[in-house]
C-alpha cells in the first residue's frame, strides 16, 4: 500500500488534494508572484478566483492598473497618488519605444491610440471605452487621458496650438462638473451614479494635433426628475440649489430654509457632490454667464414647486379635478418662476385637447386625477430634458472645431454599467440593452484578439466554441417579435395598456427564448431577462407609458408662451414644428417611442465604434465606502460581472485558458514519457548527460519538439484510460494544440495530464519505496550478520580469556599444591619420630597368602604414594568402607605383607578415645591431644566444613568425627 507520495500521506485526501492544487497553482503561475503579473492572461488557470486574487495582490502593492488582454482594469485607489499621473510619467510613456513593455497604465492605452492614429493604418480612428460604476474612476480616467492628449497632441514648436489644446482640455474638464450635476444622482449602489452616457470625440488634424472636441450624450434618465426610488435622490443640481444658494437667491427663487418638496427626497443627506459653487465656476468657464445661470436655476426652482401641485379626485367626470388647498400657492409660485400665465398652466394640466375628424374638430375633456399628475410630470421632464440637451450644445459650441480643420479623432466613451435594482423599469431595460450591445462588440473584438494570438501560434481558431449573448439580444431587439417590438406595439394600440396583459403577451410570444424567465413568487406583473451579467427582473407596470413618453401639444404650446428667456430658447416658435404637431388624421406619423429613439442612437454609436479600433478600460471600485487599502471581493466581483470581464473569462475558458510555454510543459510532464516507453520499445529515456544538455541555457525549439511529440503521443492512452467503457468507443479529438511557443489546452486536459503525472509519480514512489525497503532489508541483514560475527568473536575472546585465566589459576594452584604436598610430606616424615619404615618387598610372602585383584593392586600403589592423604581418608566419616578401608590403612602404615588378619587395625570411628596410627602396642596407650607444633599444620588451599584441619593431626576425637 502506498503510504507517502511527494511528502503527503495518501490517507489524508483533503490535505493531499490541497497540496496538489497548491503545487499545480505554483507550476501554472510560475515563479512570479501574483502582484508581479501585470496581465491577467498570464494567470494560470484563467478563472474568476485567480483574477480576484491577482487584482487584490496588486491593489495591496499599490499597483492599480492591470492588463487583461485588450482590456485595462483600473482600480480606484481612493487616495491621491500624484507620482502616478505626473507630467514626467506622461513623457516617459510617450517617448518609450514600446509603451506596452512598460507597466500597465492609462497612459500606455492613450499612447497606443495616438500612435495608431499616427501610423495611418486602417482603421485610423481610435476609441477608448471607459465603463464602470460612478465612483469607480471613469471621470478621473477621462480627465487623465485628456491631460495626456493635451501634452502629446500639442506641437512643441507652436505655442498657439499648445494653448488651444489646453483651452479645449480645460473646457472639457469643466464640462464634467456641469454634466455630473445635471446628469448624476445618488442611487442604491453609489452616491454619484451617472444617469446618462456620453461620447467625447477628440478631433485631430493631419499633424495629429488636437484642434477641438465634441460631446454626444445618450439616454438621460429624465424620469428621475419626477420619480425616485426609495433611499435614492433626484439629480444633484436640485440639492445644490437648495443647499448652496445665497439668501437673496433663495428669496428670488422662492426656496426658503426648511422648505419641503415632493420631488426632493432625502434632503438631509449631504454628499461631496452637493457643491454649488464648483458647478457655478465650471459653467462660467464654459461661457455661461451669471444671468444665464440664474435663469437656469430659476427654471429648476419652478420645477420643484411644480412637483408640489396635487389634485383632488373629481366627483363628476364632466368636471375637472380641483387643486388641493396647499397646492394653490405652489402653482402660483411655479407659474411665476417659469413666467407662464397661471390660468393657462392650470387649465393645461386639468383639461386635455382632442382633435378628431377630417375637419380636425377640437374637443376638450377633463382629465382624471392620474392624468393630471401624468401631465404635470410630463411638463417637468420635457423642460429638464430640453435644458440638459441645451447645456450639451453649449459645451459643444465652445470646444468643437470646424469640420474642415480635423481629419481623425480619438473617442472616449463613458457609459453607465450594468444595473439591477429591486424595481427595474424601462430605464434599466435600455441601459442593460446598451450594455448587451457593447458586450457583443467587446466579445467580437476580444475574439479577434484571441484569433490573432492563435494565428501567431499557428493554430486553427475555428474550433473555439463560445456562448455569446446573441440570444439575449434577439429577445430584446429581435425581429419580428421581441420585447421592444411588443412594447412598441402596445404603444400604438388605441387602448389602455395593462401590466398583466403585457406580461402575458411577452411570455406567450417569447416562450421559446432561453433568456426569458418568470418569477412565480412575484406579486407584481414582471418578466426576467437573463443578461450576460446575470438575470434581471423588470416590472411591466408603467413600461408602456414610459415608452410612449407622450408630450401633449398643448404643453409645448404653453411653454412657447413663456416670457422666460431660457424657455424661449428651449421652446422656440417654429412653424414647421407646429405643422408637424398638428397633422391630419389620415396622415398621422407613427409615434416615435423612447425605445425606438434609444435604439437608433445606439446603432449610430455602434457604427462609430465599428469604424474605429476599440480599446477598453474597466474601472473598478474596490469598496463602496471610498476607503483606501480596502478590497472587498464581493463588490469587485459584481463589478467584474457588470463590465463583462467575467464573460470574457468564460469565453477564454471556452477556448484554451491554459497556455504553457514549451520548456515549462516539458519540464513538468516529461515524466509521461515513461508511459510511452511501455508502448513503444524503441523510445528511450534520455541519459543524465543528454537531459543536462537539453536544459542548457541555449536550448532551441527544435530540441524541444521531439520531447513535446513524445509527451503528446501519450495523451490518447491517458484519454482512453480515463474514459468510461461507454465512451471508449467514441473517437473524440484531444483538446490540446501545440503552438510555436506555447501548448494550448483546456482545463479538462490539464486535469488529465495531472492525473497521468500523479500516476507516474505514484509508480515512481512505489519503485522508490520497494528499492528502499530492499536496500533497508539488505542493510539490516548485513548488520545482523555483522552483529552475529562480532558477538561470536566477542564470546570466543571472552571464553579464551576465561580459559586462560582458569588455566593460569589451575597452574598456580597445581604449583602451589605440589609445593605444599612436598612440604607436608617432609613435615609429616619429620613428625613421625623414629619410625622405621619397612618395605613390603622385604617380607617374603607366599603366593597364595595374598591374592589381590588387579584393580586393588593399582589402588594400593596409588595409596602408598599418597599415604598421608590415604590415612586421613581412611579415618574420614565418608569414603571407602570395610575391607578397603582396612587395606588403605594397612598400605599407608606399610605393614609387612602377610596375613592381614594377624594385624588389628582399629580406626577412630570404631573405638572411643584417641589412638595412634602407629602399630598397636601390646598395651593400650592413650595420648593427650595437644596442638601440633607445626606452624602450617592447619592450613589448606580450600578449607571446608567436612575437611580435616591438618594432615599431621592424627589424634582425632571420636565424637567429633561422628558428627562429621
Amino acid at each position: 500500500m502506498l503510504q507517502q507520495v511527494n511528502g503527503h500521506r495518501s490517507g489524508s485526501d483533503a490535505q493531499g488534494g490541497k497540496s496538489l492544487r497548491e503545487d499545480l497553482q505554483e507550476f501554472l503561475g510560475g515563479e512570479a508572484l501574483l502582484h508581479e503579473l501585470d496581465d491577467l492572461t498570464k494567470v494560470n488557470p484563467v478563472t474568476l478566483e485567480t483574477v480576484l486574487r491577482c487584482l487584490q495582490a496588486r491593489y495591496a502593492a499599490d499597483m492599480f492598473y492591470t492588463s487583461a488582454g485588450c482590456t485595462l482594469v483600473a482600480l480606484n485607489p481612493f487616495k491621491p497618488v500624484p507620482q502616478l499621473y505626473s507630467p514626467a510619467l506622461m513623457r516617459e510613456y510617450h517617448a518609450a519605444p514600446q509603451p506596452q513593455k512598460l507597466r500597465p497604465h492609462i497612459f500606455a492605452v492613450g499612447e497606443q491610440t495616438y500612435r495608431n492614429v499616427q501610423s495611418l493604418i486602417e482603421p485610423v480612428n481610435q476609441s477608448i471605452i471607459v465603463s464602470g460604476e460612478s465612483g469607480a474612476g471613469k471621470t478621473w480616467t477621462s480627465r487623465c487621458l485628456m491631460k495626456f492628449y493635451a501634452v502629446v497632441a500639442a506641437s512643441p514648436t507652436s505655442l498657439e496650438s499648445h494653448k488651444i489644446a489646453e483651452r479645449i482640455e480645460q473646457r472639457i474638464l469643466n464640462s464634467n462638473p456641469v454634466m455630473e450635476a445635471f446628469g448624476n444622482a445618488c442611487t442604491l449602489r453609489n452616491n454619484n451614479s451617472s444617469r446618462f452616457g456620453k461620447f467625447i470625440q477628440l478631433q485631430l488634424n493631419s499633424a495629429q494635433q488636437m484642434t477641438g472636441a465634441a460631446v454626444q450624450t445618450y439616454l438621460l434618465e429624465k424620469t428621475r426628475v419626477t420619480c425616485q426610488a426609495s433611499s435614492e435622490r433626484n439629480f444633484h443640481i436640485f440639492y445644490q440649489i437648495c443647499k448652496g444658494a445665497s439668501v437673496d437667491e433663495r428669496l428670488q427663487w422662492h426656496l426658503p430654509e426648511g422648505a419641503s418638496f415632493s420631488w426632493l427626497p432625502n434632503p438631509e443627506r449631504t454628499l461631496e457632490e452637493d457643491c454649488f459653487q464648483v458647478t457655478r465656476e465650471a459653467m462660467l468657464h464654459l461661457g455661461i454667464d451669471i444671468p444665464t445661470q440664474n435663469n437656469i436655476f430659476q427654471v429648476l426652482a419652478g420645477l420643484l414647486h411644480l412637483g408640489n401641485i396635487w389634485f383632488a379626485d373629481s366627483k363628476d367626470e364632466a368636471q375637472s379635478c380641483q387643486l388641493m388647498d396647499d397646492a394653490k400657492c405652489s402653482i402660483r409660485t411655479s407659474a411665476s418662476l417659469l413666467q407662464l400665465p397661471e390660468d393657462p398652466l392650470l387649465e393645461t394640466l386639468q383639461i386635455r385637447t382632442i382633435r378628431a375628424g377630417r375637419q380636425q374638430q377640437v374637443f376638450q375633456k377633463p382629465c382624471s386625477r392620474a392624468e393630471c399628475d401624468t401631465r404635470r410630470d410630463c411638463l417637468a421632464k420635457l423642460v429638464y430634458a430640453r435644458l440638459f440637451d441645451w447645456l450639451v450644445s453649449v459645451i459643444n459650441s465652445s470646444i468643437c472645431a470646424d469640420p474642415d480643420s480635423w481629419t481623425t479623432f480619438i473617442g472616449l466613451l463613458d457609459v453607465y454599467g450594468f444595473e439591477s435594482f429591486p424595481n427595474n423599469s424601462l430605464e434599466q431595460l435600455c441601459i442593460n440593452y446598451a450594455n448587451e450591445k457593447l458586450q457583443q462588440h467587446f466579445v467580437a473584438h476580444y475574439l479577434r484578439a484571441q484569433q490573432e494570438e492563435y494565428a501567431v501560434e499557428g493554430l486553427d481558431w475555428s474550433f473555439v466554441n463560445y456562448q455569446d449573448n446573441q440570444a439575449c439580444l434577439d429577445l430584446i431587439e429581435g425581429s419580428p417579435i421581441s420585447i421592444c417590438s411588443l412594447i412598441n406595439e402596445e404603444c400604438r394600440l388605441n387602448r389602455p395598456s395593462s401590466a398583466a396583459q403585457l406580461q402575458t403577451r411577452i411570455e406567450s410570444a417569447l416562450a421559446g427564448s432561453p433568456c426569458l424567465g418568470h418569477n412565480k413568487l412575484s406579486r407584481e406583473p414582471s418578466f426576467i431577462v437573463v443578461h450576460y451579467a446575470g438575470p434581471v427582473q423588470y416590472h411591466t407596470a408603467g413600461l408602456v407609458e414610459k415608452n410612449k413618453d407622450p408630450v401633449p401639444p398643448e404643453l409645448t404650446r404653453l411653454l412657447q408662451q413663456s416670457q422666460d428667456p431660457l424657455l424661449k430658447v428651449l421652446f422656440p416658435m417654429d412653424p414647421e414644428e407646429k405643422s408637424q404637431e398638428e397633422p391630419s388624421g389620415q396622415s398621422r406619423a407613427p409615434v416615435l417611442t423612447v425605445v425606438s429613439k434609444f435604439k437608433a442612437s445606439l446603432e449610430q454609436l455602434l457604427q462609430v465604434l465599428h469604424s474605429t479600433t476599440p480599446h477598453y478600460i474597466r474601472c473598478i471600485k474596490p469598496n463602496s465606502q471610498g476607503q483606501a487599502h480596502t478590497f472587498l471581493q464581493e463588490e469587485v466581483l459584481s463589478q467584474l460581472e457588470a463590465c463583462g470581464l467575467v464573460e470574457t473569462i468564460h469565453i477564454s475558458a471556452a477556448g484554451f485558458p491554459i497556455r504553457i510555454p514549451h520548456q515549462n510543459f516539458v519540464e513538468r510532464y516529461e515524466l509521461l514519457r515513461r508511459l510511452c516507453t511501455r508502448t513503444s520499445p524503441g523510445s528511450h529515456s534520455p541519459s543524465p548527460d543528454e537531459r543536462h544538455s537539453e536544459w542548457s541555457p541555449h536550448t532551441k525549439g527544435a530540441t524541444l519538439q521531439p520531447l513535446l511529440q513524445d509527451i503528446l503521443h501519450t495523451l490518447p492512452a491517458l484519454t482512453q484510460a480515463a474514459a468510461t467503457p461507454g465512451d471508449a468507443a467514441e473517437a473524440t479529438p484531444i483538446p490540446v494544440h501545440c503552438g510555436r511557443t506555447k501548448v494550448f489546452m483546456t482545463d479538462s486536459m490539464l486535469e488529465l495530464l495531472e492525473c497521468g503525472r500523479a500516476q507516474v509519480l505514484e509508480q515512481c514512489a512505489c519503485c522508490i519505496q520497494g528499492s528502499w525497503r530492499r536496500h533497508r532489508h539488505r542493510k539490516q541483514e548485513r548488520q545482523r550478520q555483522a552483529a552475529t560475527l562480532i558477538q561470536a568473536a566477542i564470546r570466543s575472546w571472552l571464553a579464551r580469556k576465561h580459559i586462560q585465566r582458569m588455566h593460569a589459576a589451575a597452574t598456580a594452584i597445581k604449583r602451589t599444591w605440589q609445593k605444599w604436598r612436598i612440604r607436608m610430606a617432609f613435615l609429616a616424615s619429620k613428625e613421625l619420630d623414629g619410625v622405621q619404615e619397612k618395605h613390603v618387598s622385604q617380607v617374603p610372602l607366599p603366593l597364595g597368602s595374598l591374592l589381590l585383584p588387579q584393580a586393588q593392586t593399582s589402588l594400593l600403589e596409588a595409596i602408598i604414594r599418597l599415604w598421608p592423604l590415604g590415612l586421613v581418608l581412611a579415618n574420614a566419616a565418608v569414603g571407602v568402607r570395610g575391607f578397603q578401608r582396612k587395606l588403605v590403612v594397612w598400605a599407608c602404615l606399610q605393614l609387612p605383607m602377610g596375613n592381614p588378619s594377624s594385624y588389628a587395625v582399629q580406626t577412630a570411628q570404631e573405638q572411643a578415645g584417641v589412638t595412634s596410627i602407629r602399630a598397636l602396642p601390646q598395651g593400650s596407650i592413650k595420648f593427650h591431644c595437644r596442638k601440633s607444633p607445626l606452624p602450617y599444620a592447619d592450613i589448606c588451599p580450600e578449607p571446608s566444613l567436612h575437611s580435616v584441619t591438618g594432615f599431621n593431626q592424627i589424634l582425632l576425637e571420636r565424637h567429633s568425627l561422628g558428627h562429621m
